[in-house]
């Protein structure tokens, strides 16, 4: 793993690459951890699991896998269940093959968007797995370890622009939320990418409750075709 990276002395564009369904197919891995934890126990007790992950999520705004697999230990242990068994569900999240699950182009459209700007890692996330699985995905080493991870990165533009000053901005995410949210800040600074794949992108919800971006593509491969001039003006 490499260090992270030192502040920017600026660059003409920065690419802004969100990685959960962006760069990393994390609906399989979240299929996975379903299938891991019904094995272990059951699947009305694994139901629990999933609920301690909402409640967090709306407490805290981010998805804190650690934090649920926590509130689901004690649960565990109130129903007199083995909560030892829990470990290895805590070493599947640690070890689990992120790399494996990295979209098929992911590392080629980061090396595409590095030949005419330079790209950066920015996500939501917790500060223990969210770095993991971008050190284990093999996504840290690819950036350089130009890697930011906020609980709400949307709300973190100033730093961001201290890090890494640009001329122009461009963020894929697979949230319009928090492109809209971007765009509203940044304005023309800022071109805003809508990657609409994975299960979040594709809820009718989110796509009618928010303003659209200025670019929507379906996949990595439309992503590495975009001309350079479309994405940064």
């Amino acid at each position: 793993m490499t260090q992270p990276a030192v502040p920017s002395p600026g660059a003409g564009v920065v690419y802004l690459l969100d990685i959960d369904n962006t760069l990393l197919d994390g609906d399989r891995m979240v299929a996975d951890l379903r299938q891991h934890l019904e094995a272990e126990f059951s699947i009305a007790s694994a139901e629990r699991f999933w609920s301690a992950l909402e409640t967090l999520r709306a407490e805290l705004g981010f998805v804190d896998y650690l934090g649920a697999l926590q509130r689901y230990r004690n649960h565990i242990e109130r129903s007199g269940m083995d909560a030892q068994r829990l470990l290895s569900t805590s070493a599947f999240l640690i070890d689990y093959p992120y790399a494996e699950r990295l979209y098929p182009r992911s590392l080629e459209a980061i090396r595409h968007l590095d030949r005419t700007g330079q790209t950066v890692i920015l996500s939501d996330g917790d500060v223990a797995l969210q770095p993991r699985k971008v050190q284990r995905s093999g996504l840290w080493d690819a950036v350089d370890g130009r890697v930011l991870i906020h609980v709400h990165k949307e709300r973190m533009l100033d730093s961001v622009k201290r890090r890494y000053p640009a001329r122009h901005y461009v963020m894929v995410d697979d949230e319009l939320r928090i492109l809209a949210a971007m765009k509203a800040n940044w304005k023309d600074q800022l071109t805003t990418v809508f990657l609409r794949q994975g299960s979040h992108a594709a809820d009718p919800a989110n796509i009618n409750t928010h303003t659209p971006a200025d670019i929507t593509i379906e996949s990595l491969d439309e992503l590495i075709a975009l001309e350079p001039a479309r994405l940064a003006p």
